[in-house]
């Protein structure tokens, strides 16, 4: 009688929504499969510390609109040193793990590599964060819903920046990536959006960013004037942008931060399918013995690419950028 396969998960780094009906999923398919599945509580950690718990039925049915995961996510210090990844692939082995499937952003793949030099079993990854800035796939678990919350609270801020007629600067999350912002201030019709990847020289980006401000000001004080700001897009914050912009225009300017509001809340049903889709497909690799690779989904197709391939974001940078100079009004 052959053994019967063992598929471990593990939700690393930032939290985002779908994480839990990306476990479902995975769950589900891997039992119909004839799969066990345990998860790993506390992603790398949950390695280490060899705590985790077997997943059942029972445990995923009803988690498919909830926010965070089930299974907690952390960041590890512990996997960029060679003690950490040994006692990780000890722990697999130990757990007698045929499969590890790792959902997560950059950070995570790049430990789920380190761990391949030490465990030979397969490792798959489903990329989960809100930030969208992973190579070979059109969107990460977590975005549509990171959006859609941030386009809540801007269009909200909105009506305040109306009532008062003044500025607001609204930073939101995604790390060195830009594309919430891009994405959040279309849709919320901010009259600025700040981030990198439109910023060759700082100072002269202010200057011009100012000039904009106080011109369009003037030619209607009544008007609000939304900037949505990109996280460590500047070398100033918010708030100080704020401040420059008052001085400048004149006209009362406030800043405000989303922060963490960003990665909780119930996924939208754009966050749910793609966690399911990505689950199911990655259950089918672990099915063919495939291994090293993340699944995603690019122009409505599921796509494989190597887990060291999906740091390379520059090409799709250059794509979003023309698409924002092309829908801006």
């Amino acid at each position: 009688m052959s053994k019967q396969k063992r598929i471990a998960i593990i939700t690393s780094g930032g939290d985002a929504p779908g994480m839990n009906p990306a476990i479902r999923a995975i769950t589900l398919k891997a039992l119909k499969c004839n799969f066990q599945v345990i998860g790993y509580y506390c992603g790398y950690n949950g390695l280490i510390d060899e705590h985790y718990t077997e997943l059942t039925t029972r445990h995923v049915n009803d988690i498919i609109h909830r926010g965070g995961t089930i299974i907690k996510s952390a960041r590890c210090p512990a996997m960029h040193t060679e003690s950490g990844l040994l006692q990780a692939a000890n722990s697999l082995r130990k757990c007698h793990v045929d499969s590890l499937i790792v959902i997560g952003g950059d950070g995570s793949f790049k430990g789920a590599e380190a761990l391949a030099k030490h465990w030979s079993g397969q490792i798959i990854g489903i990329p989960g964060t809100i930030d969208n800035d992973i190579n070979g796939t059109d969107a990460t678990i977590g975005f549509y819903t990171a959006i859609d919350t941030a386009l809540g609270c801007i269009d909200k801020i909105r009506d305040t920046a109306q009532a008062f007629e003044r500025t607001f600067v609204v930073e939101v999350m995604g790390r060195d990536c830009g594309i919430i912002a891009m994405e959040a201030g279309l849709a919320s019709g901010a009259e600025q959006i700040i981030c990198k990847e439109l910023i060759d020289d700082e100072q002269l980006f202010l200057d011009k960013l100012k000039e904009d401000v106080a011109l369009s000001l003037a030619n209607d004080a009544a008007h609000s004037y939304v900037l949505v700001m990109a996280e460590h897009s500047l070398s100033i914050s918010a708030q100080e942008l704020a401040e420059q912009l008052k001085t400048h225009t004149g006209v009362d300017s406030r800043s405000a931060i989303l922060g963490y509001v960003q990665r909780g809340g119930a996924p939208v049903a754009g966050d749910r399918i793609l966690a399911t889709q990505l689950g199911i497909e990655a259950v089918k690799h672990v099915k063919l013995g495939h291994t090293g690779i993340m699944i995603g989904v690019e122009n409505g197709q599921v796509k494989t690419t190597k887990l060291a391939d999906t740091s390379d974001t520059h090409a799709r940078n250059i794509d979003f950028v023309a698409k924002l100079k092309e829908y801006r009004l």
